[in-house]
């Protein structure tokens, strides 16, 4: 270990101007310091190298350079450069040449719909260096997982957010009611009496529920609907109502992955809708790999 007990940076850089302008005078003036706080500098410095380094010119005008000092303006000068280099330089990030594990953490719903465009589209953005990993979002952990670096992004809704966690909003979203196409009920609009009475499909990502928020907005109308299946992810809702007269109520974005095979339309009765965002922990704010992944997914919008 390099020890620099005795010495700061403050000091070796008026050393360096010391040595350039062997003028007590003109170096404080180049610092920004008054004369008696550079001489006092000096004085440290004589004793740390244990040489005078800087002795009065024979003409009493000025100082001239001591052998030991003579020896220490190259390596001295490139030292400071190097280092002014390493403070200015600021860290980059180029998918197509380095190399980073991203693992971002959402629901099946935020992964069908912008993790599997994000998937199709990686050839385009990135070189074989960049992988990407998504894991099931758990509210519960995920803010210890960001802590933890297990987890580089998180993408959910407003709920899903830890309140220490910078975020991003990536879109505004609502929902709309899904039936597979030649579906019985035909293609006309809804209105609120066809609703309540389709036998529904519920989505529950907490599990096993049967009464999610679309019954909360019926409730406030003296309404109900009929729950008759109970599923934890989006993504097997679709083959549901395919092979079924179930109906389902989905997020708009992933009704479009599945147009070819169901229909969509508009409920009949106001309905909060729901914004997500991607979250990341505030020490990666400036993080270039991550400020360019959280770039290639606001674009996917």
């Amino acid at each position: 270990m390099i020890d620099l007990r005795g010495i700061d940076l403050n000091l070796v850089v008026s050393l360096d101007a010391l040595l350039e302008e062997c003028n007590v005078t003109k170096a404080a003036a180049r610092l920004h310091l008054t004369q008696p706080a550079v001489s006092t500098q000096l004085a440290r410095l004589r004793k740390v190298f244990d040489d005078p380094l800087l002795i009065p010119a024979d003409s009493g005008r000025g100082m001239t350079p001591s052998a030991r000092a003579l020896g220490l303006i190259a390596p001295l000068h490139a030292a400071l450069s190097d280092l002014q280099t390493v403070v200015r330089q600021r860290p980059a990030f180029d998918p197509w040449q380095d190399s980073r594990r991203f693992v971002i953490a959402a629901n099946d719903n935020a992964t069908a719909v912008l993790g599997l465009r994000l998937m199709e589209q990686l050839p385009q953005l990135a070189g074989g260096g960049v992988r990407i990993a998504f894991v099931s979002a758990d509210q519960r952990q995920v803010a210890q997982q960001l802590e933890r670096s297990e987890i580089d992004l998180l993408l959910g809704s407003e709920r899903m957010v830890p309140a220490a966690m910078k975020a991003r909003k990536i879109y505004d979203e609502h929902f709309v009611m899904a039936q597979r196409k030649g579906h019985p009920r035909g293609a006309a609009a809804l209105d609120l009496d066809q609703y309540c009475g389709l036998k529904h499909v519920l989505v529950s990502t907490s599990g096993g529920s049967f009464h999610g928020f679309m019954d909360e907005h019926l409730e406030l109308l003296g309404r109900q609907r009929e729950v008759m299946l109970s599923v934890q992810n989006f993504t097997l809702v679709p083959d549901l109502l395919c092979s079924s007269d179930y109906v389902a109520t989905l997020p708009s974005r992933f009704l479009q992955r599945h147009r070819e095979r169901l229909d969509g339309f508009a409920l009949p009765f106001p309905a909060r809708g729901f914004s997500l965002f991607a979250c990341w922990h505030p020490r990666n704010h400036n993080d270039p790999a991550l400020l360019w992944l959280r770039d290639a997914i606001a674009a996917l919008t």
